[in-house]
Formats: structure tokens, sequence, C-alpha cells
């Protein structure tokens, strides 16, 4: 394999400058915040945090290296449809804010579980803690390894050298400076990956001509295929694939898993709250944006000379720092930017799960069963993430044993969170929702989301259901060479669920977890004859709760407030009509209702 170019000393002082400076964020608060004397002050910022910049934390927290490298590179091989993410995005935050949000807020816990045990039971709480600490602590170490591999293979960037880096920073200052100093570090660090991206969109669009060329490069090749609307669900990607399958997926992650909810409710009110999830939102546009727009850059260059199928790079994830040392090479310190975004990306999504795992540890593990002073959950907190900084950094090296099994473990990994937010949504929104009911949903939905997850890794779907698009080498220097083609298990025998179950896409994953539990905790209360279970105040979802309620009963006392005011006008004036008085009545018993 040959690179475009090599890492130059410049570059080396830019990915550097960027660690030194996140480690030093966490530094100031340690020494800021010596009065961080209570584990809530470590864990959740004191909840004093306002919503621009836990926004800004939100959205670096969803933006990894895997969404620097491997979203352009989904566009590159799938085309450009998979902006529709952007509308699941919509309705993610929608409901995130008005269903979940108002409920972990007001209850004010530390970690998401702990709702858990008060609307079921403290078993589930336990089951739902483990899940999500097996499957935090399996993912991170990915998060860490696998664009260490992308980055190395390419850039020459030490591979060892990155990880230990990544890691040993990202703990130190989750350790120091807690939850405060991680959401500072994000802001800082999606500056660099914005920075990152730009840089390849400015320098594309100059060097091919304009926007225009590009957008016409990849019309020609058939990358701008958005609008989809086949209803089948074997297909990886259609218009309702990505919209509803995203909206699940992204649902289990900003409503109900740790590490985001842990940002929103560090905010010093639910206005903060809710402000902070509506800026975030349009954070995660510029995002989509600038990542599928990238994908679109690489197919314009690359479009009669792949790479891959060249020969030139050993894995797809590869091409953007190829990409970025072909065209960025001639100025120093400019792909050091690029490689500081992707590893920023890493930082980011590392310190929230770093710090999510300590919160759920001390409020789920440690405080119900040990008698500890604020004080020393304190240091406890500060223990514990210094301990998952350390696993992680030991499950990057597992991933680097995993070999093949990288994509696999990293789908598995995903199809915890739909099981876990149909959980949550049967206990918010069903108030009839009882222990038995969760706990066999919960076993239920997760043996039938891992069922089909494993099924589609040993029995790969179809090209025809991934339909993946052409890359040609007709323009490459070199001669010997073939057009890509998709699938090398053609004439291996297949069973009747691998074209079939095995097929689904993996969008509904989620979903397909999330109706499963809802499905069988309703049928298991029904069969219980769906007896009426006592629940805690608030630990259901309410019509107050709803800001469109809220915006309804303002807009109804403003009405009632100026027909007041015009009828006691209109009397004393004797311009007094009956259908105001009738209009007045009606108002007035609308407020009752």
């Amino acid at each position: 394999m040959s690179s475009a170019a090599s890492f130059s000393v410049w570059d080396y002082v830019v990915f550097t400058l960027m660690l030194v400076i996140s480690a030093g964020i966490g530094v100031y608060y340690a020494f800021s915040g010596r009065g961080q004397s209570s584990s809530a002050d470590f864990l959740v910022g004191g909840r004093s945090m306002t919503a621009v910049p836990v926004a800004l934390s939100l959205s670096a927290s969803f933006m990894s290296a895997i969404t620097v490298l491997g979203t352009p590179v989904e566009v590159y091989q799938y085309g450009a449809i998979f902006i529709l993410i952007c509308f699941a995005y919509v309705l993610m935050v929608a409901v995130s804010s008005e269903i979940f949000l108002p409920i972990f807020y007001r209850l004010g816990i530390t970690s998401t579980y702990e709702y858990l045990e008060m609307r079921y039971s403290k078993v589930i709480r336990l089951f739902g803690t483990v899940l999500f600490i097996i499957q935090t602590v399996l993912y991170t170490g990915l998060v860490i390894y696998a664009p260490a591999l992308a980055l190395n293979q390419v850039t020459g960037v030490d591979l060892w050298g990155a990880v230990m880096s990544t890691g040993v920073v990202c703990t130190l200052y989750c350790t120091l400076g807690g939850l405060k100093a991680v959401v500072w570090t994000d802001v800082f660090q999606v500056g660099i990956m914005f920075a990152g991206l730009l840089a390849v969109i400015v320098q594309s669009v100059l060097l091919q001509g304009g926007i225009s060329t590009i957008i016409s490069d990849s019309a020609q090749g058939g990358r701008l295929n958005i609008w989809d609307f086949d209803p089948n669900p074997l297909r990886r990607h259609t218009f309702w694939s990505i919209t509803v399958g995203g909206t699940f997926l992204w649902t289990s992650v900003y409503g109900i898993n740790q590490a985001q909810v842990q940002r929103y409710i560090s905010c010093k009110s639910m206005f903060h709250a809710k402000m902070a999830l509506y800026i975030n939102l349009v954070c995660l546009w510029a995002i989509s944006v600038c990542s599928v727009f990238c994908g679109l850059c690489l197919y314009s260059f690359y479009k009669n000379c792949d790479p891959w199928t060249a020969r030139k790079v050993s894995a797809l994830d590869q091409l953007m720092p190829y990409l970025v040392l072909d065209i960025l090479s001639e100025y120093p310190g400019v792909p050091g930017l690029f490689v500081a975004a992707a590893y920023s990306g890493t930082l980011s999504t590392v310190s929230s799960s770093v710090n999510a795992l300590a919160a759920v540890t001390i409020a789920d593990l440690i405080r119900p069963y040990l008698s500890l002073s604020e004080k020393q959950l304190s240091w406890a907190s500060k223990g514990m993430s210094l301990f998952y900084g350390a696993v992680c950094i030991g499950m990057a090296g597992v991933a680097s044993l995993m070999g093949g099994m990288l994509q696999a473990a990293i789908s598995i990994v995903g199809v915890v969170g739909g099981p876990l937010l149909g959980l949550f949504s049967l206990g918010i929104l069903f108030p009839c929702a009882n222990a038995k009911g969760g706990l066999a949903g919960l076993i239920s939905g997760l043996a039938l989301s891992l069922w089909v997850c494993i099924g589609a890794q040993i029995y790969p779907p179809r090209p025809e259901n991934s339909r993946p698009l052409a890359l040609v080498t007709h323009g490459c220097n070199f001669s010997g060479s073939t057009n890509w083609t998709a699938n090398t298990e053609e004439n291996l025998e297949r069973p009747f669920l691998a074209d079939n179950w095995y097929s689904l896409s993996y969008l509904y994953f989620g979903p397909l977890g999330t109706v499963t539990v809802i499905t069988v905790g309703l049928v298991v209360i029904s069969l219980q004859g769906g007896r009426q279970t006592k629940v805690q105040s608030g630990l259901t979802i309410s019509k107050e709760d709803l800001t469109f309620y809220k915006a309804y009963n303002i807009l109804k006392a403003k009405v009632s407030i100026f027909l007041n005011a015009r009828i006691y006008t209109n009397i004393h004036s004797h311009q007094f009509y009956p259908f105001q008085l009738l209009a007045l009545k009606g108002f007035r018993w609308c407020r009752k209702v």
C-alpha cells in the first residue's frame, strides 16, 4: 500500500497541541473546582451548567472519530441518502425533550437506571446497569482502537502511541475535573472537528473548481440517490429505514443513555436542558451536512480511480486520511488538524463514556450498598473514572486481536439500546406496567435483537439489499486492475432465514428491540389480569410535561385576559354585545377543564 504523503513535524505539533489543551482544561477545573466536595459536583457539575456548552458537549459526544472517518466513506460507497438522518434527529429531539427529559430532570437522579428501581424493581435496575457497563466498555475500546488503526496505516502515526496518548489524556481530565472538564473540553474539541472537516471541504472545492463540479460528479456517479421510498425492510438504506430506524436509534442515545442524559440533567433549569437539546439539533445538522459533503468530495476526487480497489489503502476507513494527505500535504500542519479532528471525536466519546460509567457505578453499585460520606463518594467517583479509563485502554488492546470481528462487535453493542429504550418507554408511557412485564419484555427484546444481529454477521445481506454503488479504476496509472465487485459468497449455500430475517436493515435492529419489549411487556401484564400497580407520582408522563400543553395554557390565559379587558371596556362605554358574554363564558369554562 502506498500513501499520498506522510506526516510532517508541524502535523505532529498540531496534534500534540490539541492533546495538551484538552489535558489543560482538566487541570484547570481540578484546581478551580476544589469545592467539588460532593459526588454530585463531580458527576453532574453541581447541576449548574447552561444550555450552550451542554449542547456543544452533546454534539461532540455524538460525533466520534467513526463519524469523521466513516460517514464520508458511507456516502462514497452507498450515496448521499444518509443525509435523511437529519429528519430522524428532529423526531429524536422532540421525543427526548418532551417525554424523557422532564421525567429524569424532575426526579433529580444521577443515574438513569435509578428510575428503573423506582418504576420496576432493584433486579431490573441492576440488569440495566450491567447491560450499560458491558455495552459502553466494549464500544469505547473500539472507538479508541478503530480510528487509530486507520490513521496509523495511512499517515504513519504510531498506533499504540496514539491509543495510549488519547486514553491517558482522556482519563486525566475526566478524573481531575469531572463533568465540567468533560463538557468544556468537548466545546473545544467540537470546534477542532468542524475545523478539520471544513479544511477538507474548502480545499476540495478549490481544487475541483467549485461546488457545482462536485455536485455534478456525484450526480453522474449516482451518489445523489436521496429519495428512495421503498418500504422493503430488507433494504439497507431507504427513506423509511433512515427516518424511522434512525429515530429509534438516536432516541436510545439521547433519550435514555447515561452519557447524554447526564449532560442535560446537569443544566441549572429544565428550560436550559430543553434548550440544550434543541441547540444540539442545529449542531447535528451541521455535522451531518459537513460529513456527507466530505463524502461527495471524496467521490469527486476518486471517481475514476478508487484507492481501495487499486489497493492504495487496505480498508475503506482509510479513505478520508488518504484524501487529506493527497490534497492538504503541501500545507504544513493542516493534515495534523484533520487527524486532531478525528482524535477529538475519539476523546469526546471516550470522556463521555468514562464519566457516565463512573456515574452509574457510584449511583447504582456503590451508594446503595455502602455507607459513604459525600467526600468519600467524590473520591470514589474519581477512582472509578481512573479505573474505567484504564479498562477502556485495555479494551482497545483486546479490539486489536478481534480482526474481522470488529464490525460484528460494534453491531452487537448497538442492539442493546433498542430493548433498553423499550423498557423505559413501557414504564413512562403505560401506568399499568410492572416488574414482571418489564423483565419479560427486556429479556425477549434483547434475545430477538441479538439473534437477528448475529445472524446478519454470519450471513451478510446480498448486494441487492445493500446496493453498493460502482467504484472504478480505469483512470489509475497501472494495469491489471478490475472494477470493484461486491459479493464473494454468492455460491455459498444460505438458509431461508439468511435472505429474509437476517437481511433486515441494521437500522431496524433498535425498533425491533423496542417494539418487542413493549409488546411482550403489555401481553404479560394483560395475562396477569391487567392489575393496576400503585405508581409513585412523577414516574409517568403527564400532559403538564408537554411544551405544547404549557403553550396552550399560556395562550388561553392571554386570550381570556384580553376578552375580559375588552368586555369591561365595552360595558363602560355602553357598547356591550351578547356574543362577547358568550365568548367569555366559553373561555372560563375551558379554563376549568
